[in-house]
């Protein structure tokens, strides 16, 4: 019987874990209700890594008095059956995946670790040179840089502007702008001058008064930046501005960072 209201989750991996980390929280977050202690657990590469993580999954599972979660990216086949030893419920991605898609392939599969993210056919340099651009023109920095952009993000200050492009970079590799539109820029009907020859990079990211009240609040509390009077008029402007503007919107009050990223890359892709 479970003791504690969180269930225990251990994610393994033989790399830096973005992989099953990613795979496990999309699975975990399908269960409403539930809540989850999660343990990361990267670079998990050899016996005497494996054999710490069983026991503290073992620890965890006597503790709780259910077996853990544990999803696993191992590629080394002894490493994987060695995991199998504990008393956790193991979710063995590649056992699970590789041989259904070896045998559609028909061939054989030649593990390599951190292929996902390391390879140098898969763009990884390409996601860090974006990462590189993201960081150089955050917040309306350097702003003669935005002819190389792939997009550019506008929105009010704490809109989710630099966490969306950093995630664009990262995931992606596309070059993300961002540009917080200022008070200044709002008193006016038309878009910025520093904008106007970027319209087509443009998507817009509006946000509801009271969420961005909330958000500002944790910046700056107690603030006029802040206050939720404020925080509706900047909206109200913006969204004024926005209606003249054939611009595509997305809404970052209802959609996360990782549906947000999704939906910009979607608009970028449909305009190539």
């Amino acid at each position: 019987m479970n003791t504690t209201s969180r269930y225990p989750v251990f994610l393994l991996s033989d790399h830096t874990g973005i992989t099953v980390e990613k795979l496990a929280r999309s699975l975990l977050s399908q269960f409403a209700g539930l809540e989850f202690d999660i343990h990361s657990l990267p670079f998990t590469d050899n016996a005497d890594a494996v054999r710490s993580a069983i026991e503290r999954i073992d620890a965890s599972a006597l503790a709780s008095g259910v077996p853990p979660l544990v999803f696993a990216t191992l590629i080394d086949a002894p490493l994987r059956e060695q995991l199998h030893g504990c008393r956790g419920q193991v979710f063995d991605i590649y056992a699970t995946l590789l041989g259904p898609v070896a045998e559609a392939l028909h061939a054989e599969a030649t593990p390599r670790r951190g292929q996902t993210h390391g390879g140098a056919d898969n763009g990884y340099l390409d996601r860090i040179g974006a990462l590189e651009f993201a960081l150089a023109t955050d917040d309306g920095v350097a702003v003669k840089r935005y002819q190389d952009a792939d997009v550019i993000l506008i929105g009010l200050s704490r809109s989710g502007k630099t966490p969306t492009s950093l995630y664009l970079a990262l995931q992606y590799g596309l070059r993300a702008a961002n540009d917080p539109l200022t008070e200044e820029d709002l008193d006016s009907p038309r878009l910025p001058e520093r904008l106007q020859a970027f319209r087509h990079k443009l998507v817009a990211l509006r946000i509801e008064p009271e969420r961005l009240h909330r958000v500002r609040e944790q910046r700056r509390p107690d603030s006029r930046y802040a206050s939720l009077e404020q925080c509706r008029y900047e909206v109200r402007q913006f969204e004024s501005l926005l209606s003249g503007l054939d611009i595509p919107v997305l809404d970052s009050s209802r959609m996360s960072i990782e549906e947000l990223a999704a939906s910009v890359v979607r608009i970028v892709r449909s305009e190539e």
